[in-house]
């Protein structure tokens, strides 16, 4: 009895956490797309043109955010207030201008996001069940491009084959920039190498020397190398000539600017705010509101109608009906779901950075996806899909992505940079390393060097004191 219980209650499981995944990881824009299109397939479905908060379901009056959840539960509490605001309140709570007195600059500028990049050139390729899993894949890959997971964690998670998700893989890592998605520097060499042998002539140790000698080709130790393949020095030069010039160990490098190339430009878009933080009542001295943008502004349910017309319906029809009650139940309950975890998020979130909202980016604490998903006690996917591709408002009009909220070398970044434009003179990596040092950040020379590399600042005998790119 308990055993028949639990079988016919997965798949429901299943699904509910699967769509709550998926909406998840949407913008407030896609949601709103998402949501129209359940409306337009799913006649279970309906929108109630009223005002009534997303939260705790109360009618709302006029144009104002909900009177109980947009309030302090005490007086005096410096907590965040966090609550979910209807699209028609979109930048008029606490005073802010409506989006048509806007100047154009307001809105800030970002970078495509890679796993969205690299999304859009094999999304037409995939079935929709592949296109989840590359979505998955693509979300954990950490600031090089290569995976944060394994793909035996990923398999067992969708609870799919490992061949399936190793195919899946193989098309991420052939997509732009080659090599995104691999597990290990060494894989995306390998995946890289065999691209270019397809129309290009390879040096046949080249293979050997990404195999089996990855250690001293990264140390630069040719000579040891050599000896290790029993060759002479020259007949292993082309080899690791060829490697050095063509391979990168490191894709999502070429698709941000290769290191040693700083000043590359970047692609702008332009974003309007998934959440929106302000000041109560405008007082600077008061706790933070975080309001999350639901797109709709009206009530969305499962049509009662509907419900009662199942029970009169034919059998040939009744199944088909209560396929599609089942499914906008479940859409509603996902929704639900999607702003609980938001909600749960951004009040730990803005708790832990109120100092980098107000400061500035020197002020930003050292958090991680791994640690936020430890505390909240649910997986580090869910946080990485309520990160992805979001954007935040922030009191001074801001628009920044919400992960430079889990960007951890930001306030570090933000010191070097400091320390470069007031330089009397152009200061080595090691010198910028000794500062930070003393200013206690703990970095080493050549994690400096990124650093530098990645604000598009010239090494020392390039560039003149002062002058910082």
């Amino acid at each position: 009895m308990f055993q028949h219980h639990f079988q016919s209650q997965r798949p429901q499981t299943t699904a509910h956490l699967a769509q709550t995944m998926t909406l998840l990881s949407l913008t407030s824009d896609e949601l709103r797309q998402q949501i129209e299109s359940e409306l337009a397939s799913n006649p279970a479905l309906e929108m109630v043109e009223e005002r009534r908060c997303p939260t705790c379901r109360r009618m709302l009056p006029g144009k104002s955010p909900c009177p109980v959840c947009s309030q302090p539960t005490l007086a005096q509490s410096d907590e965040p207030l966090v609550f979910i605001s209807p699209r028609d309140d979109y930048f008029t709570v606490g005073g802010a201008l409506g989006t048509e007195d806007l100047p154009e600059d307001t809105f800030s500028s970002s970078c495509e996001e890679l796993p969205e990049y690299v999304l859009r050139q094999i999304a037409p390729d995939l079935s929709q069940e592949d296109r989840r899993l590359a979505a998955y894949l693509l979300t954990h890959l950490n600031e090089d491009g290569l995976l944060t997971t394994t793909l035996f964690e990923v398999a067992r998670y969708f609870h799919f084959p490992l061949s399936q998700v190793e195919r899946v893989q193989r098309i991420i890592q052939r997509a732009d920039p080659i090599g995104v998605g691999s597990c290990t520097p060494q894989e995306a060499l390998l995946v890289q190498l065999d691209i270019l042998a397809d129309a290009n002539p390879v040096p046949e140790m080249a293979r050997r020397i990404i195999l089996d000698g990855m250690d001293l080709l990264s140390r630069r130790q040719y000579s040891e190398l050599a000896r290790l393949f029993k060759v002479s020095l020259r007949q292993i030069q082309p080899a690791v000539k060829f490697v050095s010039d063509n391979l990168n160990p490191f894709p999502a490098r070429s698709h941000w600017g290769d290191v040693r190339q700083p000043t590359a430009a970047n692609v702008e878009v332009y974003h309007r705010p998934d959440i929106i933080i302000s000041f109560q009542n405008m007082n600077e001295n008061g706790p933070l509101v975080v309001e999350i943008i639901m797109p709709v502004a009206g009530t969305l349910r499962v049509n009662p109608l509907f419900k009662e017309a199942v029970h009169g319906s034919s059998d040939e029809k009744r199944e088909d009906w209560k396929s599609d009650l089942e499914r906008a139940s479940l859409f509603v309950k996902c929704i639900q779901q999607r702003n609980h975890t938001m909600q749960r998020l951004l009040q730990r979130v803005v708790s832990i950075q109120k100092e980098f909202i107000l400061r500035g980016d020197k002020h930003l604490k050292p958090i991680t996806r791994a640690s936020f998903s430890r505390e909240l006690g649910v997986h580090e996917s869910t946080i990485s899909r309520a990160v992805a591709n979001k954007t935040i408002q922030l009191p001074n009009r801001k628009i920044i992505p919400m992960s430079e909220f889990f960007d951890r070398s930001l306030n570090v970044r933000t010191v070097l940079k400091e320390f470069i434009e007031h330089e009397l003179r152009p200061l080595s990596d090691t010198e910028l390393a000794g500062l930070l040092e003393k200013n206690g950040f703990s970095v080493a020379r050549r994690t400096v060097a990124k650093y530098r590399a990645m604000e598009g600042i010239l090494p020392a005998h390039l560039r003149q004191a002062g002058a910082a790119t």
